[in-house]
Order: C-alpha cells, then structure tokens, then sequence
C-alpha cells in the first residue's frame, strides 16, 4: 500500500530472511570488504554502535502505533531513520489519535536528546540501557556498499518513503555489528525487506500470546460426586494445584461430575472456587423485558457484571452471542436499582479518533449511525411488555388494526429510552472526545472493543472515577481497523494486562443465540 494512504497494514508476528537467498547481499552474504575495513579501524565505534547487541530500525508506523516504542527494546539499538521523522511530520497537525502519537513522538525525541545535536547521531541512552539515534543516509553512499548499488538499480532515485527507509537499513546492515532488523507493522514494507535480504518483524511489545486472544469454552474441572455436593451446599470448594493450574483470580471453571451433574463456579481470591453468588434468575429492566441468561457463558458474565468488586469485565464473542445485550441489561437493571447514577455506551468509530464534522447535526445524531445497534438494544429491552390476555377471544372476525400514526404527528410513540438520554442517566458517548475526561459512579460499555489500539484501551480505562464500571466486549476475530490484529488489539491487551488483579474479570461467549442462521453464518463463513 501507497504510504500516501496508509503508514501500516497488518502483519505476521515473525518473518526471517534467511529462506530468501543471497539476493541483494541477504543476510547470507558475507559483510562488503568496505565493512570489513570500517570495522577492524574501529570506524563503527566512533559512530555509538555497541558490539554485541541487536540493532533495530523503526518504521513511522511502529511510532504511531506506540509513541513510547523507542523505550521497549531494553538493552539493545534503535535508529530512527530521518525520513521517519519527515513521515511523522505529515501527521502532526491532524486533530486525531494518529496526529497525537505522531506530537507525543517529537516530544519523547526531544527529551530524550535534550537539545544535545551531537546525541541526535551519536546516540543516547534509553531507559533500558539501550541506544537511541537518528541516521541520516546519503544516497552518495551506495557505491560503497554492492547491496545499495544493487537495490538503488532497482528502485532508482529513492522515490518512495518506503525505499528510503530500506536503503537506510541496508546502510546499517553494513556498517554495524550484529544483526540488524526493521521493525515494521507494514504488510507491504515486510514484503519488500524480504526480497532485498533485510531481517524484518512486527511490533511485538504488545502482542498477546495466541492462546490470550482466542475465544474458547469455559474450561471444565472433573471432581467426584461427593465434592460436587459439598460444593453446592457450602457454596465453596479447594482443589489440588494440578486442577487449578492456569486458572488466576475471577476466572470461570465448569466443576462437573460426571456427564450430568455440573456447577459453574469461579476462582476466588483465595486460589478456591466460590459459587456464582451474583446471578439472579432473571433481570427486570424497568418497565421493559425480563432477561434470563441462556447458556452457561451468558451466567458467568451476569455474575461479573452484577458483583460490585468487579470494576472492569473483559468479554470475547462473535456476532449473536448476545454479549452487548447482557452487557447494557445488566447495567440498565444496576441504574434503576441506583447503583449506579448512569450507564454510558459507546462503540468506536472504526478508528477511534475519526473526525465526526462530516456528518450532519448534533453529536448525537453524529453518532447515531455507529451506535444504532446500541440503539436497537436499549428498545428492545425497555419497550414495555404488552398484556398478553386483554379479555376474551373474539370468536367472530377479527378487529381492525389500528391505523399507524404518520411520521412526526403527536401520536408517534418516542422510544422508551429518550427521557433517561434527556436526562443524562443514559449517555451516548464519542469515544474521541473521552480524552481528560473523568468518569465516576456510572456504568460504561464499550462495545467492539477490538477496534481499539492498546493505547486507546488505556486511554478508556484510565478514565474510570472511583465507582465506575467499564466492561468491555467484543470480537477479536473481526477487525477493521488497518493498525491493529487479532492479538495487538486494545481489548486482548487490556485482557491480558489485567488477568490476575481481583478487579478483574473475563468471560468468552461461544454460543450465538441470535438465531439458527446468525449463528452458523457466524460459525461457517
């Protein structure tokens, strides 16, 4: 992709050029004899390069992504090529997430120099005791290295962005000792080092395991029939560490006997199971519906939604599990109980931080086609019921249906939930606008949470005043935002990041219950 249009596409965790061949000098080539001269005159050293330690070059959108990334290669080099800064240069001025991370970049940069020229490329030191540099590559250069003559017969005058990051890669290669790898989230940049011999990877600081990104089925614990009672009378039970063994605080557990006899529980902070004492039979919202939930997922998440100890609650789920359902339900019903003063929902706009001036009207109407299937949730579930038995059945004919009121006369209906909005106790937020706010006291959901970078989930979660809840769900398998993947995304991050603490709470929902058809269109295609 054009840098024009995009500094990042997704890309594999790993990629190695060793399969690749000689090509463009690769890293199977021996070092140019010009190298060689440089390094047994000790030229390398006057340069700052360090012998034996890795050197990592940084592409514009790794920076973007995380303006801190310079601080996350512990003891080893980074070099920032100088047409990465002209990159970041473009973006500076933009009223986004992107023009912020590019602003918050030149403002780590100057601290970390301070003001010092010669350090610009020469180096300074970084926090984990690594080395920070600027490289400035003279095409003028190329002759001296076979690799950049090659590569510059090619892609001759250096065009693109691209090509001169690579040039200036390849620059380094031969200059310094040890390996030396691009660190790119470009699909098409990773491509491209490849076929010119260059070590590439992905950012990988904030990649979670596969293993933490996936949605899986409860996990379930065999125990004898005699524990399984003792469980379920006391509400309490300890198992042997073989059995509890990967499971941390707020986890959920299936404790089963057999095929026929289980419990759900979840793991207490004692390292026990503990029975779902959160769980009602059913959720009355208001006036509106009563829900129940309707598979073992849906409960354990209503236990953690419900318990007051639990302030963040991460959930996994495809399209029809009904995880923003429960999830608004749970917090409605808390509202109208006055635990707490409001419930907020929000969805991002693809990528959070998109500007919302090119749509017409309030920000409410701005959002509304974001937030419609938010929208669809808050009137199904506070619709009032009708009676279902309005007197005796009419054995002859039928009535009339009423006629439908036209649009806009006094007798449309408002929707259920228009008043509590007027009021302020249920908010429709933009999430670009979250930035210094504080939040107390009210229920947050966040809905495809997966759209989020991880600095965006800490953004959110940082927002959270004493007595506020934000739950956070989505479908790590459904990602449009082009900076982000399935295990880089802010709601795997924040999951990750916060598995353990006694706050927190996560649950995976495997079971759509939409429909026959949403299910296995979600399942099968």
């Amino acid at each position: 992709m054009d840098r024009d249009d995009s500094t990042a596409q997704l890309a594999p965790t790993l990629v190695s050029a060793q399969d690749f061949g000689p090509l463009f000098g690769g890293r199977a080539s021996a070092p140019s004899k010009n190298a060689n001269r440089l390094n047994k005159a000790g030229k390398w050293r006057k340069m700052g390069f360090k012998a034996g330690v890795k050197t990592f070059v940084l592409d514009t959108n790794v920076l973007l992504h995380d303006p801190a990334a310079i601080q996350k290669f512990a003891e080893h080099q980074v070099c920032i090529p100088v047409d990465v800064l002209s990159e970041l240069d473009r973006f500076k001025n933009e009223m986004t997430d992107r023009g912020a991370n590019a602003r918050e970049v030149h403002r780590t940069l100057m601290a970390a120099f301070a003001a010092d020229g010669a350090s610009v490329t020469h180096g300074t030191q970084t926090d984990g005791g690594g080395t920070l540099r600027v490289v400035v590559y003279d095409p003028a250069l190329a002759s001296r290295v076979p690799s950049l003559m090659e590569f510059q017969r090619v892609f001759p005058g250096l065009d693109k962005m691209d090509h001169r990051i690579l040039a200036c890669t390849l620059w380094l290669r031969d200059q310094v000792r040890g390996p030396v790898t691009l660190v790119t989230k470009d699909l098409n940049m990773q491509i491209k080092a490849l076929a010119v011999g260059i070590e590439c990877e992905d950012y990988l600081h904030d990649k979670v395991e596969a293993r933490e990104a996936s949605n899986v089925d409860i996990p379930r614990i065999e125990i004898s029939g005699h524990e399984l009672q003792r469980f379920a009378s006391s509400g309490r039970i300890t198992l042997s560490a073989a059995k509890m063994r990967a499971l941390t605080v707020n986890d959920y557990v299936l404790l089963c006997s057999g095929e026929k006899a289980s419990m759900p529980a979840r793991v207490g902070s004692q390292g026990d199971c503990v029975r779902l004492h959160h769980l009602p039979e059913s959720l009355r919202i208001g006036a509106g519906r009563t829900i129940k939930p309707m598979n073992l997922g849906q409960a354990c998440l209503m236990d953690a939604l419900l318990d007051p100890q639990i302030s963040l609650v991460t959930c996994y789920g495809q399209a029809g599990t009904g995880k923003t359902l429960v999830a608004v339900a749970a917090g409605l019903s808390q509202v109208f109980a006055h635990t707490y003063q409001g419930i907020t929902i929000s969805r991002p706009i693809v990528a959070m931080g998109e500007t919302l001036g090119f749509l017409p009207g309030s920000l409410q109407e701005k959002m509304r086609p974001w937030l419609q299937p938010v929208y669809d949730a808050l009137d199904l579930l506070m619709r009032p019921v009708p009676n279902q038995q309005h007197g005796p059945t009419r054995k002859k004919g039928r009535a009339a249906p009423p006629a439908a009121p036209s649009v806009g006369s006094a007798l449309t209906p408002a929707a259920p939930y228009d008043g509590l909005i007027q009021q302020g106790i249920i908010e429709v937020e933009a999430l670009c606008y979250i930035r210094g706010r504080s939040i107390p006291d009210r229920f947050f959901v966040l809905d495809e949470a997966q759209q989020l970078t991880p600095l965006e989930a800490k953004t959110v979660i940082t927002r959270m005043s004493r007595g506020s809840k934000l739950v956070l769900v989505g479908d790590p398998a459904q990602i449009d935002n082009p900076y982000v993947d399935s295990r880089s995304n802010g709601l795997v991050y924040a999951r990750q990041r916060m598995r353990g603490q006694a706050f927190a709470a996560h649950v995976s929902l495997t079971k759509g219950e939409r429909s026959p058809l949403a299910e296995a269109g979600a399942r099968l295609m």
